[in-house]
């Protein structure tokens, strides 16, 4: 770590600079988080922080706004089956979309950002008594949930809450937030019951198939992220690279951008620009899964930025995390109703999915990989087509 990063952080925290566990502890003592780093005067990324660099390459700026779909959802009510087309197709091809007419109030969406920034801009003792890793606590304040375990620190802090099936009490929830974040993520459930459906007719399924039999809707978790300027943003990432383990995410994000998705031929990113009154949707690893690979959970990360604050609110529709539901490869269909392929992936219940992909963090691996299936024998793959309805026997996984 550079000199002058370790005396600042001295005036706060006692940094060895070669301890990295004690190091990282004594930096999560503070309970100040990454704005606690920026207020004391810091000038350099703590080594801690640090993140090697990334060699993909950044797209050109001409197709960024062409890269992202915007999908008018007003436009359902008049004709469904278009908008279903484009939803299909941006699932199965970049995995990200942004919607407009979603249902959410503009002013509801504005508050909700200002009340996150309120909350980390409050005095440090304020913020104290949120401060936890506990993961029993539905409200949680901290920064990195992957501290001690992920390769390198991200240059943000999170209040994150769990609001259903059961909502924390009003106590619980910080004083500045209190009130707004209930009515917005009622308002997302909303919005994510049409999104569900919307899906489910894309893969072929009833309508209430995703969010009412499968579960999608049973949980929902919101994560508000305050990313703080950077003195050296090439140096770290705000978010490093990841995928969501969740069915989807509605994202709200303020005018700063640094969202980006990494898009194939070629492998790139590619900016998911701020629209204004949209909110971003991306597919999460469950739906990849139960899909079969053919709707896309997308690795997204955050850059950081010399700019800001930077904040966002994410709500995922994920399970129950008490549930005991399986949940595996649906048959889907395309068209009509085509032969199963064979399961790319195994079934797993809510809790040993979370369980993977929160013990080893953000570490720029996909938990999907873990529940892949390995590849059938060549001698197998010929013999599919003589066997669909064993195929669909192994895939059509009550969920």
């Amino acid at each position: 770590m550079a000199h002058n990063a370790r005396a600042t952080m001295a005036t706060t925290v006692s940094v060895s600079g070669s301890d990295r566990l004690r190091d990282l502890q004594a930096f999560d003592d503070t309970k100040a988080g990454v704005k606690g780093l920026v207020d004391a005067g810091v000038t350099t990324v703590p080594y801690f922080f640090r993140h090697p660099p990334d060699p993909l390459p950044v797209a050109a700026p001409s197709e960024h706004d062409a890269a992202i779909p915007v999908i008018d959802l007003a436009k359902a009510d008049v004709d469904r089956e278009w908008v279903v087309a484009d939803l299909r197709a941006a699932a199965e091809t970049v995995g990200f979309f942004q919607v407009v007419n979603h249902g959410v109030a503009g002013v509801l969406m504005e508050e909700v950002l200002a009340v996150v920034r309120r909350f980390n801009e409050e005095p440090l003792a304020a913020k104290v008594p949120f401060y936890t890793r506990d993961s029993a606590r539905k409200v949680r304040f901290n920064s990195n949930f992957d501290l001690f375990r992920s390769p390198a620190a991200n240059w943000r802090d999170t209040l994150f809450m769990e609001m259903a099936p059961d909502a924390p009490s009003p106590e619980e929830i910080p004083p500045a937030c209190r009130g707004v974040a209930e009515e917005y993520t009622s308002a997302v459930r909303g919005l994510g019951e049409r999104l569900f459906e919307l899906l489910s007719e894309a893969l072929g399924l009833p309508a209430g198939h995703l969010g009412r039999d499968a579960g999608c809707m049973d949980g929902l978790s919101m994560a508000a992220h305050y990313y703080p300027a950077c003195p050296e943003p090439e140096a770290t990432m705000g978010t490093s690279r990841h995928s969501d383990p969740s069915f989807l995410t509605v994202l709200l994000q303020d005018a700063s951008g640094g969202l980006q998705a990494l898009l194939e031929r070629p492998r790139r990113w590619v900016d998911v620009p701020p629209v204004a009154g949209a909110l971003v949707v991306n597919v999460g690893d469950l739906i990849q899964l139960m899909s079969n690979d053919r709707l896309r959970s997308v690795e997204h990360r955050v850059a950081a930025s010399g700019a800001g604050p930077r904040v966002s609110v994410a709500c995922f529709f994920r399970p129950e995390y008490t549930s005991t539901r399986s949940y595996g490869p649906i048959a889907v269909a395309s068209g009509a109703r085509p032969a199963a392929a064979a399961a790319v992936y195994r079934s797993t219940t809510a809790w040993e999915f979370l369980a993977h992909y929160n013990g080893k963090g953000l570490d720029g691996r996909s938990a999907l990989e873990h529940f892949r299936l390995p590849d059938p024998p060549a001698s197998s793959v010929s013999s599919t087509a003589e066997h669909a309805a064993d195929a669909h026997a192994r895939t059509d996984v009550a969920i």
